[in-house]
């Protein structure tokens, strides 16, 4: 079997391609996970200091 070698180098490049694709799809994919877990985390603890100072702090309605 008789195939140029320009050919094989392309085919060889389109192998590369895909596969450093896949590979920093997978890191920003991770990236990206970590960054919204730390947004969350933040959101999570902002929540819960939110509920102990309307906790601490007594609500006295006045009527009249």
């Amino acid at each position: 079997m008789d195939i140029p070698m320009w050919i094989l180098f392309v085919f060889g490049g389109i192998v590369i391609s895909a596969f450093m694709a896949v590979k920093t799809g997978r890191e920003d994919r991770k990236m990206e996970n970590e960054i919204i877990e730390r947004e969350g985390e933040v959101y999570m603890h902002r929540l819960e200091k939110e509920k102990e100072q309307r906790k601490d702090k007594p609500q006295g309605r006045s009527i009249g």
